[in-house]
């Protein structure tokens, strides 16, 4: 039977957890104000009152689980030590301290069942760079399209907009149906043509190419919209003096659209990297049969975590991907100025 007491004990403890960061805000926001808007008469007192919530938020729900983290990477914890790790593993209810014996081992030894930590990345490398150039292209070509005078363009917009609309768990489920190999629409639509049954989702290299299609099919409409938004934004002042000047089509778009794309493709290819990079929905559902060649770094995260219930391994497994895609950022950002206009 369901033990009521627990729940209830359980559910006292949140709204007490609740109460007290409630007040804990409420008395920062009484220090700041006497501080910086009664005492010192500051400037950016009311900005600095507003902004304090949100970075106490940030230090309980980022920086904190984040700290916790990186102190469990150092330790032995998984399913067989599933203790209290302490510090470093050294003050808790049992030594587990590992030093850096885990981030060796990323490095070392298989992340899966036979899979090293150089597959998984070349295949994420791979899947992120094939992805992000089809959600530009195809998004840029799309917005190109959406952006000129159509009959019935706002509802072609519509339903191009329609796969990045409807929650991605339904699709995925959708997807991951419509490629099985006896039933799915897929394999019907191919039998059409004459082509035979794909087996998409128990072949090693068809499974990585189904998961890439279906991304495909999600990603290209984010990217249309950001592009078509920064298109509308592009006075057809420019395209009239290239006319005069006789620019061809293909010369505005070299030398007015796409420079003045740019302060809006940049983030959005950055952050589209990101998304794909850290895509765990995708791999996961279409790779139903957990064919390791078909796994990207999230998902070796996931297994390495949650199925091997390796906690320390685990956990530097994870910094070791954050500082991956740090080192990324801090080249994109060189190498296209994406910050640049923050500085001028």
């Amino acid at each position: 039977m369901f033990d009521t007491s627990h729940a209830a004990a359980a559910l006292a403890e949140v709204i007490g957890t609740l109460v007290l960061l409630a007040g804990v805000v409420g008395a920062l926001e009484v220090v700041l104000y006497l501080i910086f808007v009664r005492w010192r008469k500051a400037r950016l007192g009311l900005p600095i009152m507003l902004v304090a919530p949100a970075v106490v938020g940030l230090l309980l729900l980022y920086v904190y689980p984040l700290l916790w983290e990186l102190n469990v990477s150092f330790t032995k914890m998984s399913l067989r030590n599933f203790v209290i790790p302490g510090f470093l593993g050294l003050t808790g209810t049992k030594d587990i301290f590992f030093g850096l014996q885990n981030y060796i081992n990323v490095f070392t030894l298989p992340v899966l069942k036979e899979t090293s930590f150089y597959q998984l990345f070349g295949q994420t490398v791979l899947w992120t760079v094939i992805n992000v150039f089809f959600h530009v292209t195809g998004g840029i070509a799309l917005a190109l399209l959406m952006n000129r005078k159509l009959r019935g363009r706002n509802f072609y917009r519509a339903m191009l907009i329609l796969p990045w609309a409807i929650p991605s768990l339904i699709s995925l489920q959708i997807w991951r149906t419509e490629y099985n190999q006896q039933f799915g629409a897929v394999n019907q639509l191919l039998g059409l043509a004459g082509i035979p049954a794909v087996p998409w989702l128990s072949d090693n290299v068809w499974n990585f190419v189904a998961m890439i299609i279906t991304n495909v099919w999600l990603g290209i409409p984010f990217m249309m919209v950001i592009t078509l938004g920064g298109l509308q934004s592009i006075s057809h002042e420019y395209y009239e003096a290239a006319e005069i000047d006789g620019a061809s089509s293909r010369d505005s778009f070299r030398s007015i659209t796409l420079p003045l794309l740019r302060p809006v493709l940049i983030p959005a290819i950055l952050l589209g990297t990101f998304l794909t990079f850290n895509n765990i929905t995708v791999p996961f559902f279409i790779n139903q049969n957990r064919l390791e060649t078909s796994d990207i770094l999230v998902t070796g995260l996931f297994r390495a975590a949650f199925e091997y219930n390796r906690y320390g391994f685990a956990a530097a497994f994870a910094f070791v991907i954050f500082v991956i895609l740090l080192v990324f950022t801090i080249l994109y950002v060189r190498t296209t100025n994406a910050l640049k206009g923050a500085y001028e």
